[in-house]
């Protein structure tokens, strides 16, 4: 009997000219942890996360310094439009960011979304009134489409086993930005009233007293901005070439009998797919989006009730915090999250998956929101101690559940479309999040006004809508609505 002929299978082809493969490459024969890459991405998303959330302390007064409210209850109204402008803005670009991104690649776009920030964020800190800081954060949110693509950008450069730490550094600087953002806000808002031996009410930051925190992260954009010149590209430029395929067809089907050599073909030459898929037809990719976008919303209305909640007086419910003791709480908040995100989650994430995570955070978190009010009724040492604990437990739950997200959408599509899909799950996650701040400041300037309600008074209601919203998103990640792409 002849002995069979073998035909050993082709090696990945990669192109001179193409950013793509050169860091396909560098995968290939670099081993260890990625440092720089991690760091990277941690700097960028740090820099679109701090000013969307950096506002948030000091916006109340703001509001109440241009004089458009009425009433003092009124504020919460004004400030969830200020909050949301950013979010409506990036809904109705991120699509066309995400095109960009996989026409052009991702570090153009991550370039003219740090650009953005240094530009519009130092504006809002100049703003004189309510229409201009509304208009410069909705321009800051048209232009800054880098977070979709970076999305992107962490599950490309990565080899295999490190993509869920890439990920999960995307969602952690996201995380410790909304976080750190306000921080800021807390601490740096009206110097010349907090800090008088270093800034007079002559100065610039007299005049313009929430100008500081803005200029501080719109430097650090700016840095941001010269390192990336140095970011390699993630997206393949190079043109197919229909004979070496034909060719490489012929050679699979003659080492593997002709099954899966389509299958098999992509594989070899490091390119794009050849599907043509829609991705609204995409279930796996649609249905994680959906569900990303309730946990989305919960938590930028959260974000929104929490600052206006600690500084609000205790007699309408609140803590009655400055916005510098809402700025310790909050950074203590990010160390434990930084901690956590980078050290347990890729652990846990490697035993339980991600929908398995998002299930327990999900629920975890409703029994901790409904503790609110009871945190509100305590005093002194013992408001601090718990009152952090339970920020940086929420904390950790809510990016637990946004890095399980982020998993299965890049899982869910090929590297030829992931930038436009990571653009729709921008679009439609931005869409809920500008509702998030409007929809929790008129929440919680309803609530201010109904304390003495026999049901749910007062705060109880806003974080028991809260929890509602939370159960939503935690019901739909069970079969048949959340569907995971086969491998």
């Amino acid at each position: 009997m002849a002995e069979e002929q073998q035909v050993p299978l082709l090696k990945k082809v990669y192109y001179q000219n193409c950013s793509g493969c050169r860091v396909e490459q560098l995968k290939e024969t670099r081993r260890g942890l990625p440092i720089r890459e991690l760091l990277s991405i941690w700097t960028v998303v740090l820099c679109t996360a701090l000013p969307i959330s950096s506002l948030f302390p000091f916006l109340y007064f703001m509001i109440r310094d241009f004089h458009i409210a009425k009433r003092e209850e009124d504020i919460g109204y004004y400030a969830g439009y200020v909050g949301s402008a950013f979010m409506l803005g990036r809904a109705l670009t991120s699509v066309a960011w995400g095109m960009v991104a996989d026409r052009y690649g991702r570090k153009p776009v991550i370039m003219i979304g740090t650009i953005a920030v240094v530009i519009f964020n130092t504006l809002f800190g100049l703003s004189v009134n309510f229409w201009m800081a509304l208009s410069t954060r909705f321009l800051l949110g048209s232009l800054n489409g880098l977070l979709g693509p970076i999305k992107a950008y962490a599950a490309e450069i990565f080899r295999d086993e490190y993509q869920a730490l890439g990920l999960s550094t995307v969602s952690t600087a996201w995380g410790i930005g909304l976080i750190i953002g306000p921080a800021l806000g807390g601490f740096l808002a009206q110097p010349a009233e907090k800090y008088p031996d270093i800034f007079s009410e002559d100065s610039l930051f007299g005049r313009f007293p929430y100008f500081l925190p803005c200029l501080f992260i719109s430097v650090y954009a700016m840095i941001v901005t010269v390192a990336c010149c140095w970011l390699p590209e993630t997206l393949h430029t190079h043109n197919e070439n229909k004979k070496s395929r034909e060719d490489s067809y012929d050679a699979l089907e003659a080492a593997n009998g002709g099954s899966n050599a389509k299958e098999k073909e992509q594989e070899i030459e490091g390119s794009e797919p050849t599907s043509n898929e829609s991705l609204f037809m995409n279930w796996p990719l649609m249905s994680s989006i959906i569900v990303y976008c309730i946990f989305s919303l919960h938590d930028m209305a959260y974000t929104e009730i929490f600052s206006l909640w600690a500084v609000s007086p205790r007699i309408h419910g609140g803590l009655s915090y400055s916005t510098d003791d809402v700025g310790v709480v909050l950074a203590i908040s990010g160390f434990g999250l930084l901690v956590s995100q980078l050290t347990l989650y890729p652990l846990v994430e490697r035993f339980l998956g991600p929908v398995m995570i998002c299930r327990i955070a999900g629920v975890l978190s409703i029994p901790l929101l409904a503790s609110y009010p009871l945190i509100a009724m305590l005093s002194g040492s013992s408001l601090s101690v718990v009152l952090n604990c339970a920020s940086v437990l929420k904390n950790v739950l809510s990016v637990s559940i946004i890095t399980g997200m982020f998993l299965l959408q890049n899982s869910a599509v090929d590297q030829h479309q992931r930038g436009t899909a990571n653009g729709i799950s921008m679009t439609a996650m931005s869409l809920f999040k500008a509702a998030g701040p409007a929809g929790g400041g008129a929440l919680f300037s309803w609530a201010q006004k109904r304390q003495d309600s026999a049901f749910f008074p007062g705060d109880q209601m806003v974080f028991l809508i809260l929890n509602v919203v939370e159960a939503i998103g935690v019901l739909m990640t069970f079969k048949p609505f959340l569907v995971q792409r086969r491998r």
